[in-house]
């Protein structure tokens, strides 16, 4: 039963999923417009202002004896396209009902604007080839491509994806209510060029929070840590109090048998950035060398080196750094609900306490971000596509496959509730994912060398002065 719905979530969080809604229609629901003329603010909280456009004002649809194949590249299979004729041809269907919705919103998609669609598989380097070689060449392979922050950014910024301010009528739903396809924007690029499905399903995904061994919190007589936020009292200095109440030598041997926190350095370091108000890269300027980043840093370098309540980095084994906890070996840790399903907790007898991350010394509450949404994937239309007003109709519509039903829209699998083991744990990941920010800072191919931070070989003022100008060039390369 947990493999099925383990499919039916990965389908609805992986698979391209089809529509039927006119294109430029909306809602009132998740609007965010903020009033102001001529503005508008996207998912991401920041506000562009639109310009006029020249967008076509005849109904989009292809007019040729032949419809128009609108190809997507990607680098893994997705189910539907109009090569399928069963929604068997999907291997991994477990929920029939909802694979026929999408399979019958498929048909109407391709009649409503005389067009095929097709996925084309151009594997993780070929997606990246095909837009640096055919995009630049002017003749696209692929009227849509899938892309990550690493090489989707560069394209924005080379000038290799269209601008949907530029092609779209000033009432588009993806330029005000976005209840259909939401973006992203980057600081320092102009316009909007990202497209993301909108759905229930995108706002835990991606979600990470800080999780407790709820024995190992009752035993020391610890407070929940969710009861303090909402006080607003968990905080950095509280947080660092229960590390070191949860650090113990269990058989008196002077060595340690349990550490307070133990898990991933990348994550620890973007989490306590983005709990502190701060970032490395969300624009065209380097902030790993100011001040709130340097807060950051401090904090973890006392953690290993000083107060010795984070469990040694592994540098041999990548897995064991994020999973020590399964074994008792850590009482805080990042969790995730496809870290539960992989380690299977339920089926240890695992009690756990998630909650948000404490704020820091420079954050804010109200303002902080609490999930970093550059670590995903985004779609674009290169520039060069034939009539990019229809294909970004197109694909808005096919990702309506809840036909403007939007309690349908924002049903969330029941894989999620599962692998957050209760229903507390489930709402503190999803309010964690509602609230997202852009920090590039992983993206940029910058060799950070953290191990030396972690074993004390490197202090944090070191760290900045030494990995700040790599940062700089790292985005001068991306923003050239």
């Amino acid at each position: 039963m947990k493999m099925l719905k383990k499919l039916t979530a990965m389908l609805l969080i992986g698979v391209m999923v089809l529509s039927l809604a006119a294109c430029g229609s909306s809602s009132d629901e998740k609007t965010d417009e903020t009033g102001k003329s001529g503005e508008t603010t996207t998912s991401e909280g920041d506000t562009t202002t639109k310009t006029e456009t020249s967008a076509p004002v005849k109904e989009p649809r292809h007019e040729g004896d032949t419809p128009r194949t609108i190809k997507i590249g990607t680098w893994y299979d997705i189910y539907y396209d109009s090569t399928h004729t069963d929604i068997h041809d999907d291997p991994y269907v477990s929920d029939e009902e909802l694979a026929q919705k999408n399979f019958d919103a498929l048909k109407r998609v391709e009649e409503k604007y005389n067009v095929r669609l097709e996925y084309v598989n151009l594997t993780y380097d070929g997606v990246q080839e095909s837009i640096n070689t055919s995009v630049l060449a002017g003749k696209p392979d692929c009227d849509i491509y899938l892309t990550e922050p690493s090489f989707g950014i560069p394209a924005v910024a080379n000038g290799y994806a269209t601008n949907l301010m530029d092609v779209l009528p000033a009432d588009a739903d993806i330029l005000n209510e976005q209840n259909y396809l939401r973006t992203i924007n980057i600081n320092g690029l102009d316009g909007i060029y990202f497209m993301l499905p909108v759905g229930g399903e995108s706002v835990p995904e991606a979600s990470y929070v800080l999780s407790f061994n709820k024995k190992m919190l009752d035993d020391a007589g610890l407070e929940n840590p969710n009861a303090l936020y909402e006080r607003g009292e968990w905080t950095w200095d509280k947080w660092r109090e229960y590390l070191m109440k949860l650090t113990k030598d269990t058989d008196g041997d002077g060595v340690t048998d349990v550490y307070g926190f133990g898990s991933r350095y990348d994550w620890l370091f973007e989490y306590l950035n983005m709990s502190n108000g701060t970032g490395v890269a969300s624009g065209k300027t380097e902030n790993l060398s100011s001040k709130e980043v340097g807060e950051t840093l401090e904090f973890i370098y006392n953690m290993y080196n000083v107060d010795h309540i984070a469990n040694p980095w592994n540098e041999d084994d990548w897995d064991y750094n994020m999973s020590a906890y399964v074994n008792g070996e850590v009482a805080c840790w990042f969790n995730a609900a496809w870290i539960v399903d992989t380690n299977k907790d339920y089926d240890k007898g695992l009690e756990e306490i998630w909650c948000p991350m404490p704020i820091g010394p420079s954050g804010n509450k109200e303002t902080n971000a609490r999930k970093n949404s550059a670590s995903g994937a985004a779609y674009i239309i290169p520039t060069g596509v034939e009539d990019p007003y229809l294909v970004y109709c197109v694909f808005r519509d096919y990702k309506d496959y809840y036909g403007d039903d939007f309690e349908q829209r924002d049903f969330v699998n029941d894989w999620w509730h599962d692998n957050a083991l209760t229903e507390d744990n489930y709402n503190v990941m999803y309010y964690c994912g509602e609230k997202t920010g852009v920090d590039l800072w992983n993206a940029l191919g910058v060799d950070y060398q953290f191990p030396l931070l972690l074993k004390g070989e490197m202090t944090a003022a070191q760290f900045q002065e030494t990995n700040k100008q790599l940062v700089q060039s790292a985005l001068n390369n991306v923003f050239k």
